[in-house]
């Protein structure tokens, strides 16, 4: 696309244009068909838009139905768009006149030197900043949906009210929304949520509590792998394990910042407020544990780089309406790391953490469907940091130079910083289109400062380390979820949870199949035996239902001539061939971790 093509849908500020003015043509739409109804708010998304509105009854199917409709009637009306501004007190009255208690709350939060404006477009005005095009005539009516309804608090807040939100997306051409429509309908075949209980790798149960997934056994096991091999691979290259408490005591955070900065983000045991009370809080992050081992005893520069690594359990208190399935859960397992080194080791050591989280989201096979964003801190919302300006430009300045000398193609987030330092976000887009943080890279020069970290130079004075934190894999029950979608829940052989499932013909061939079970098990293969009283059709397919990469059916003929007939869930019938040479394929594909 040319640079200079700013009214194209591939230009990501004029789609987020296009579907801005498409949720006000959504809201003029709703007042049309109901009057009485009120009016929240309205934004773009990354995959299409919503409005949120006050209704004394619940939208159904056929209401959707109805809006669709009359947006494209709005559409085909051509009604101009213009904006105006009014100061404070008429805006609010304006709002107040159109029994618009919502846009009267928004209005007074605005600072007292907003600039307060307004979009009309034919008989409705809606309170917005825009942009918006030029006319609802620039939007195809006829390639609109409207893809859910649902329920969302006012403002974020659970105690506020319930309101229903309308997502929907929309397209310059309508065989751009069949084709959106159909990759949907495909992810909805993937969809963790669904595929991930179904194929039994997780659970939720009510009394347990939202955000808090009981893994099953083949979720367990795949978990389990993948933080085997992490840790394996940690341990060579230079990483030290440590194994550190999952609470601590409040005044353990007040140190790390997390208990001004994080504080409605953690599960507090006891009263936060009540100093004369010991007080704990579970962790939501590792690095306040993990600095005691560096602070265990004086280091000198020789001691640096300490590369500390754990599989940590944290704990954070989401709202209720973020959870969703594996993807964002209150308590979920890490590896977690973190490297404290001198200032000139620190372009090496971040190049060495970026090689390893795409090492591993490559053999997974996430790193495709990756990007890289620098996420800084927003210099105009300073509360939410420690740390000066001074020290956060140092910072930023910093890494912003090793991603360019290590050639990092990055986007740039503003306020998306940790509250400690910027950092290099690894996002994942998802079957839904929807992006998510998957691995984290950090710079961090502020918590040494607060925990006193030092360690002795060549010249014997007393120095702060630098700290970079950091994620290889992400959080794994994140990415188990992003697996189960990439690959339908058929996972690549070494991650899966039975890697060959053996299919007897009859009881007669048990014996021999008891064998090969023994002699698969000793290579470390995850095996199991269907020794059913069932047709042979039916434990195919059951074992293809079950993602089972490899199926070997046993029968007379194998157990005369001391063979296997291999089934391949990837290749179909291979044939009969020597058990010998099955295991041989199989263990290179596995020891390769062959995708």
């Amino acid at each position: 696309m040319s640079e200079n093509n700013e009214f194209s849908f591939e230009n990501p500020q004029y789609r987020k244009t296009y579907w801005h003015t498409c949720s006000h043509v959504m809201a003029q739409a709703v007042k049309r068909l109901w009057p009485e109804v009120k009016l929240a708010i309205g934004p773009s998304i990354d995959n299409g838009f919503y409005y949120d509105f006050d209704a004394p009854f619940n939208f159904t199917q056929e209401n959707l139905d109805a809006i669709e409709a009359e947006m494209r009637k709005i559409c085909k009306e051509k009604l101009k768009l213009e904006r105006f501004e009014l100061p404070r007190e008429e805006a609010i009255k304006y709002m107040q006149e159109k029994d618009e208690p919502y846009k009267v709350e928004l209005i007074n939060d605005l600072p007292e030197d907003a600039h307060i404006s307004f979009y009309t477009q034919g008989e409705f005005t809606d309170l917005c900043a825009g942009p918006h095009l030029d006319s609802t005539g620039r939007i195809k009516g006829n390639a609109i949906k409207l893809t859910q309804c649902c329920g969302a608090y006012w403002r974020g807040d659970s105690k506020r009210k319930m309101l229903q939100r309308i997502y929907a997306v929309a397209f310059p051409k309508k065989e751009e929304l069949d084709q959106y429509l159909a990759e949907q309908a495909e992810a909805l075949k993937r969809d963790h949520n669904k595929l991930g209980r179904e194929l039994e790798y997780f659970t939720t149960v009510d009394v347990i509590g939202q955000g808090l997934p009981v893994l099953l056994p083949k979720g367990a096991r795949v978990v389990q792998l993948m933080q085997r091999w992490v840790e394996d691979t940690e341990q060579q290259r230079g990483y030290l394990l440590t194994k550190t408490p999952l609470m601590a005591k409040r005044e353990l955070y007040k140190i790390s910042g997390h208990w001004d900065h994080y504080l409605d983000g953690m599960f507090v045991l006891g009263d936060p407020h009540d100093e004369t009370k010991e007080c704990f809080a579970l962790r939501p992050m590792t690095c306040p544990f993990q600095y005691q081992v560096f602070l265990n005893r004086a280091r000198s520069y020789r001691d640096l780089p300490m590369r500390l690594g754990e599989t940590s359990t944290l704990f954070r208190n989401e709202d209720s309406g973020e959870m969703h399935g594996l993807i964002r859960v209150r308590q979920f397992t890490i590896s977690e790391g973190h490297i404290i080194l001198r200032p000139d080791q620190l372009e090496e050591e971040f190049r060495h953490c970026l090689e390893l989280a795409k090492y591993c989201l490559e053999t997974v096979g996430l790193l495709e469907d990756c990007t890289f964003r620098f996420s800084q801190w927003d210099p105009n919302n300073t509360e939410k940091y420690i740390g000066t300006p001074e020290q956060w430009d140092e910072a930023q300045g910093i890494m912003g130079k090793i991603l360019d000398h290590l050639g990092i193609k990055y986007t740039i987030g503003i306020d998306e910083a940790a509250f400690y330092g910027p950092k290099l976000d690894i996002q994942y887009k998802n079957v839904f289109g929807k992006e998510d943080t998957l691995v984290t890279i950090q710079i961090d020069q502020l918590l040494a400062e607060q925990f006193d970290m030092s360690y002795i130079d060549q010249h014997g004075q007393k120095v702060r380390p630098y700290i970079i934190h950091r994620t290889p894999p992400g959080c794994y029950e994140r990415t188990l979820a992003y697996l189960i979608a990439k690959y339908a829940g058929a996972l690549p052989t070494w991650l899966s949870p039975t890697q060959v499932a053996l299919l007897p013909l009859a009881d007669r061939h048990l014996d021999y199949v008891n064998e090969i079970k023994k002699a698969l098990e000793q290579r470390g293969v995850r095996v199991m035996v269907d020794d059913r009283n069932e047709k042979i059709n039916k434990k195919i397919r059951d074992s293809q239902m079950e993602k089972i990469p490899y199926m070997l059916v046993i029968g007379d003929r194998d157990v005369e001539n001391g063979t296997v007939s291999v089934r391949s869930r990837k290749d179909g019938d291979l044939g009969a061939m020597a058990p010998a040479d099955f295991y041989a394929n199989l263990t290179e594909e596995i020891a390769t971790r062959a995708r």
